[in-house]
């Protein structure tokens, strides 16, 4: 790792030996590097290079070092003098080089001359961190020579140390870029050619397009090191003259036929930057696509993948639907991710010309998944594609013709991760039914043919609903009720019960005795014995229905629904033209009869769990009115059950096309904004970073960051008081996996402060990444230290530690400041998400950790408190506008958000107001891991602190 110092001095290497013994004299230094043995010379060479590091200056160690071990011939002896010249103080107190760095440069040029190719190149890497011309003229020659060396190692570190030269002190070798450029032409080595071409692209770029233009035929048959910078050429070029473009594309094309991946993907970049025709746009895509679908890395993939879906604008969505088929191949990935990225991507390119196609391909994809369900998350990614094609059938009604039948299919499925995706079905199915009145009928006959098959309860009450809502004609609600009927067994459900259990008791009276089997094993030690086991079986007993066994369960909720659907079919079977009055008694009377064995079953302690009350009274209202129907009561079951269904599809849709207005009409950038033009750029920037268009561009789409000087005031926290000896603030820039501590440390005092060091700690999920290098502060100085922390979740993290330093003169102990604590702010890292409702009642029940928050507050409006509650948490309001309308005093609403690093978050706030103005109840919070729930509790409970 490299750290870069303040002012450019220097870029010092980091080491750590724990190990060495740091309290060593210099006497003692001394002792050891001038001892015989090799061992000896290469510890006192870590401990002098690891206490240079630390601030020790150590000017005796010099002449030591020059008469003792610079003789040594031993690699590890002299790789670590290498280091140790880089960190030597190599100037004296006047400021002039030292003249014992004369003996030194005379070494550096031996090792130059020497005959093993691993010490000259060694030398060479060296040499690129040397700052001192005094010391690098007299070694220019034998630079020069190693350019002809035989070992490719030597010349390609050649190349970089007269790159390195050149460009720190042009003045030692003003001939480079003509050198580098014959080199270049004569080299064969792919890395020397990569380092030579690079270097001419730095320092001298016509020369660069010179070499390019005569070869350019033949980058394709380059090595991949070689071919990438010639990209990074081709795009350097083109941002800096546009009109060059045409003369590259040919280039770029043939690159992305490249065998390297890292290749094909940088080509497919820089062809995006030459040219924004549909054919460069197509060969682009297409190279991304076969990278994703190729690449074994799921990282890869997924960097791909967000290429991609950033190539979707609105000139390139026309390009992009036309390879569809081509972005489906990617689901053939294991990966849970990659498919959802892939799905997500496909369902934004989906239009009415190809939607058929998407489906087709996704029911195979449907069927085979069902058939191999052997890999890892196979029902997830069954469930992923049911909601998939659900949302296709909802959004284009023309193709749900061809889904909902194979979807059907799905509702049987009684395994754990089956069970949600027939949730998703039946819901589907549900709003197929509303929306295509012409499939109603084929639909109805699947699902009474597959209803005595469905295990699970959610889909047996949605089926049942949907049935009761559904079935019109006499011969639907006849077969409905065969159907029903079938699945809730012999009645009354009591007797029936207690028959079946005396049966089993007699069952088990005439039970024959155990058998005795008698078996030969092989023991451990290899001998035989004899193992006699009786064996006895039990009566057998046919499994439940499921409609039965979920009411023996204490499952209820179905027998509501049930006598719902029931009543609703009753009183539309009574109103069908030319029946006789006895028909339609005698099905009221099979309606009533199931209902009351229901109620009854429920008072009785056979089932799990007794009725409860609102259930019995669901049942015992439908019963009544299936006895007594008044025009209000059949009003109320037979329209406004419908029309209230309508509202709810009618605002979820509502809600689905906000939401995509709002995320199409979203504002990129103010039609007044400021937007730099590199063309009108000023003289003294010149020097700025090549990679400025990006920034340019940011900046005129809106995507740059725009937080004002207030936002980053705040952001800046004082660690230390204005009476300290030492004044310590910094500025927290949080982006997403990082932490970057921006340190400003201010001297107060009039004394040298030596060896000062920052030293940091963390509490939470927070790693600090390096140790900050230790300074020297003169009277009122200051000085700014960086760290970077990294964060590994979503929890609330803090930041501690003190300031240590040594005053100089001084003969007392190191001195020490504490500093403050920074708390880290886990809003930092949540954002506002959207789920479904069905994703949301699946995540709620799967998440173990919930926190739960008693509501204190002094704000006295309901809504009031809910916007408050979502500005503190950034939490979005799943509840729609419509559910919270009107006047009431209790207000229920569900919220959701979702982490940097894929943490989900759920809330439910259920308050209500009392007659004294006050608001009173409670949020749950609830996660899959404990940190961010606790941590978004004591975000809100500290905001309720500060409130009250």
């Amino acid at each position: 790792n490299r750290v870069k110092m303040a002012g450019d001095i220097g870029c010092y290497t980091l080491i750590n030996d724990e190990e060495a013994d740091l309290d060593m004299s210099a006497q003692d230094l001394r002792k050891q590097l001038e001892s015989n043995k090799v061992e000896d010379k290469i510890d006192a060479l870590k401990v002098g290079i690891q206490l240079m590091l630390n601030g020790e200056k150590l000017p005796s160690l010099l002449m030591t070092v020059i008469r003792y071990v610079m003789p040594c011939d031993d690699h590890t002896v002299k790789k670590l003098l290498l280091i140790f010249w880089e960190v030597v103080p190599k100037y004296g107190t006047d400021g002039k080089l030292l003249h014992e760095m004369i003996l030194v440069c005379d070494a550096y040029r031996k090792d130059l001359q020497h005959p093993n190719e691993y010490v000259k190149g060694s030398t060479l890497r060296f040499l690129c961190k040397l700052k001192e011309p005094e010391l690098l003229e007299p070694l220019m020659p034998s630079i020069q020579e190693c350019l002809a060396n035989r070992h490719a190692y030597v010349r390609r570190n050649a190349v970089l140390a007269i790159f390195t030269i050149y460009k720190n002190f042009d003045h030692l070798i003003p001939d480079a870029p003509e050198l580098i450029q014959r080199f270049l032409e004569q080299e064969e080595n792919p890395s020397c050619k990569r380092n030579a071409f690079m270097m001419l692209i730095t320092a001298d770029q016509q020369r660069a397009l010179e070499y390019l233009s005569s070869c350019i035929d033949a980058v394709h048959t380059f090595n991949e090191i070689l071919q990438l910078v010639i990209v990074e050429l081709v795009n350097k070029v083109c941002r800096n003259e546009p009109r060059q473009r045409s003369r590259f594309i040919r280039c770029i094309y043939n690159l992305l036929n490249s065998e390297s991946a890292a290749v094909r993907y940088d080509a497919a970049g820089a062809l995006l930057t030459l040219s924004s025709a549909p054919t460069a746009v197509t060969a682009a895509a297409k190279a991304y696509i076969e990278l994703v679908a190729k690449e074994g890395d799921n990282n890869v993939k997924l960097i791909v993948l967000d290429r991609l879906i950033g190539l979707k604008s609105a000139s390139n969505e026309r390009v992009l639907q036309d390879l569809i088929m081509d972005l489906l191949k990617i689901l053939a990935s294991p990966d849970l991710d990659v498919r959802k990225k892939t799905i997500g991507l496909v369902m934004a390119l989906v239009v009415p010309r190809n939607v058929n196609e998407v489906v087709l391909y996704l029911k195979k994809e449907l069927a085979r998944v069902s058939s191999q369900d052997n890999f890892d998350k196979a029902g997830e990614y069954r469930q992923l594609l049911v909601r998939t094609l659900h949302t296709l059938g909802v959004q284009y009604p023309e193709a749900a013709s061809t889904i909902a039948p194979q979807l059907m299919e799905f509702l049987t499925d009684d395994t754990e991760d089956g069970a949600a995706s027939a949730v998703d079905v039946v819901l589907f199915v549900r709003e197929a039914f509303e929306r295509l009145p012409d499939m109603r009928s084929d639909m109805m006959s699947k699902l009474l043919g597959t209803f005595s098959e469905i295990k699970a309860a959610k889909v047996i009450r949605a089926a049942l609903w949907v049935i009761g809502e559904f079935a019109e004609t006499q011969a639907d609600i006849e077969e409905a009720f065969h159907a029903i009927m079938s699945s809730l067994g012999s009645l009354p459900l009591v007797d029936s019960e207690l028959q079946a259990a005396a049966a089993a008791e007699e069952a088990d009276g005439e039970e024959e005795g155990p058998k005795l089997v008698t078996r030969t094993r092989i023991t451990a030690d290899g001998t035989y014995a004899t193992e006699s086991v009786y064996t006895a079986s039990g009566p057998t007993q046919a499994d439940a229905p499921a409609m039965r066994q979920a009411l023996l369960d204490g499952d209820f909720f179905v027998g509501s629904t049930l006598a719902a659907a029931m009543t609703k079919m009753a009183l539309r079977y009574s109103h069908i033209p030319g029946l006789e009055a006895a028909v339609v008694h005698k099905l009221k009377a099979r309606a009533m009869f199931a209902m009351a064995s229901v109620v009854h079953l429920g008072n009785t302690s056979i089932p799990t769990t007794s009725i409860a009350p609102d259930a019995r009274d669901r049942i015992m209202a439908c019963l009544r009115t299936v006895a007594n129907p008044t025009p209000a009561l059949e009003a109320s079951f037979l329209e406004s059950c419908h029309n209230a269904f309508n509202t709810m599809i009618e605002a979820v849709r509502t809600t689905a096309a906000n939401g995509d207005k709002s995320s199409s009409k979203e504002v990129q950038a103010q039609a007044d904004d400021l937007i730099t033009f590199r063309a009108l750029r000023g003289n003294s920037e010149e020097d700025a970073n090549d990679d400025d268009l990006e920034m340019s561009v940011s900046k005129a789409t809106g995507s740059a960051d725009s937080d004002d000087k207030s936002s980053k005031l705040s952001k800046v926290f004082q660690l230390s008081g204005f009476s300290d000896p030492v004044y310590v603030e910094a500025y927290v820039n949080v982006h997403q996996y990082d932490i970057l501590l921006d340190v400003l440390v201010v001297n107060q005092t009039s004394d040298t402060l030596q060896n000062l060091n920052l030293e940091l700690a963390t509490l939470g999920d927070l790693k600090l990444t390096e140790k900050p290098q230790a300074h020297t502060l003169g009277p009122h100085d200051f000085c700014n230290i960086r760290a970077n922390v990294k964060v590994s979740s979503t929890e609330t993290g803090i930041i501690f530690g003190n300031i240590v330093y040594d005053v100089s003169g001084a003969a007392s102990d190191r001195n020490c400041v504490i500093l403050n604590d920074i708390h880290i702010d886990i809003m930092d890292y949540i954002t506002p998400a959207y789920c479904t409702d069905v994703e949301f009642r699946s995540m709620w029940a799967e998440f173990e950790w919930e926190n739960k928050v008693t509501v204190r507050t002094s704000i006295t409006g309901l809504r009031e408190y809910l916007a408050h509650l979502q500005q503190t948490t950034n939490m979005k309001c799943l509840t729609p506008a419509s559910a919270l309308d009107g006047d009431c005093n209790f207000l229920a609403a569900n919220l959701y958000a979702r982490s940097v690093f894929g943490e989900d978050a759920l809330a439910n706030l259920s308050i209500e107001l009392l007659p004294d103005g006050q608001l009173t109840g409670h949020i749950r919070i609830r996660s899959k891991t404990q940190g961010i729930a606790l941590s978004l509790g004591d975000k809100i409970t500290l905001h309720q602190k500060e409130q009250a």
